[in-house]
C-alpha cells in the first residue's frame, strides 16, 4: 500500500510540474457531458451548456489552448489524479472531502440548491426511497438522514428513471437540474423545499498544479469584475445566486 501511495504521488508531481513548464500549453478539460444545463453533449456530439462556455472564455483569458475531454462521473477525480485530464469542470461542488484528494479554484458559481422531485408532492421523504447519483453531495446528504434509505445510480438520467418506474419515491440533485424536467413531464413534481449544500462550484485540479489553479483563479476573478461570469449564469442557470 505504501509503495501504491507514492507511486500515485510521484505521478501527481511529474504532472503538475509538466504543466507549470510550458506557458500557452494545451490544458485538457475533464467533464461529464451529462449533466445539463452545467455540461451535456449536444446533437453534434459535442460538449455544450454552462460550462462549456465558461471554460472557452477562461481558457481565452487564461491565454491556454483547451481540449474537451468526457468521463464518467464516479471516475471523474480518479482520472484526473492520474493525469489523463488537468482539470475538473463538471458541476463539482467544493467539499472538505473532495479537497483532501484535489484541489479546487475559486468558485465560479454559489451554492446552487438542490431540489426532490417525486411523482406526488405529499412524499414523506423522513422516511422515504431517495435516488441520488453516486459521489455527489445529495448522495451524501440522503445517506445522512436518518429513516430515508438511499439507492444510487452512475448517471443523473438513471436517478430520474428510478423514480418514473417505482425504484424510489424521489430524487435529490441540483434544482437546476430537476426543475426543467419537472416543467417537461406533467407526471413529475419538485417536493418540498429546497436544500443547500457544499460551497459553491469550481474547477477541480491536481493538489500540485497550484500554478494552472492560480492562473484560472485569475481568470475567474476577471469574469466576476466586469460581470460576464453572472451573465453567464443568469443564461443557463436562471434563478441561481449570481456574484
Amino acid at each position: 500500500m505504501k509503495n501504491l501511495i507514492l507511486a500515485t504521488t510521484a505521478l501527481v508531481l511529474s504532472a503538475g510540474v509538466a504543466l507549470a513548464d510550458g506557458h500557452g500549453k494545451t490544458i485538457r478539460m475533464g467533464t461529464e457531458g451529462a449533466y445539463p444545463p452545467y455540461n451535456f453533449i449536444n446533437d453534434a456530439g459535442e460538449v455544450d451548456g454552462f460550462e462549456r462556455e465558461l471554460g472557452d472564455e477562461l481558457c481565452k483569458r487564461a491565454e491556454l489552448t483547451c481540449e474537451w475531454v468526457t468521463n464518467e462521473w464516479d471516475s471523474i477525480i480518479p482520472n484526473l489524479v492520474s493525469g489523463n485530464y488537468d482539470t475538473i469542470i463538471a458541476g463539482m461542488s467544493i467539499t472538505d472531502e473532495r479537497d483532501e484528494v484535489i484541489d479546487f479554484t475559486d468558485p465560479y458559481t454559489q451554492p446552487d440548491p438542490s431540489a426532490y422531485l417525486g411523482m406526488s408532492d405529499d412524499i414523506d421523504l423522513s422516511s422515504a426511497v431517495i435516488a441520488a447519483q453516486a459521489a455527489t453531495i445529495q448522495a451524501s446528504h440522503v445517506a445522512s438522514m436518518e429513516g430515508a434509505t438511499l439507492v444510487e445510480f452512475a448517471t443523473p438520467e438513471e436517478t430520474v428513471a428510478a423514480v418514473k418506474n417505482g425504484e424510489a419515491d424521489a430524487v435529490l440533485a441540483d434544482k437546476a437540474f430537476l426543475e426543467p424536467i419537472a416543467e417537461a413531464e406533467a407526471d413529475l413534481t419538485l417536493i418540498g423545499d429546497d436544500v443547500l449544500l457544499g460551497g459553491g462550484i469550481g474547477l477541480g485540479v491536481r493538489e500540485s498544479d497550484t500554478e494552472l489553479k492560480e492562473t484560472f483563479n485569475k481568470a475567474i476573478q476577471s469574469m466576476k469584475a466586469d460581470g460576464s461570469l453572472n451573465a453567464l449564469i443568469e443564461k443557463h442557470l436562471p434563478g441561481s445566486a449570481t456574484f
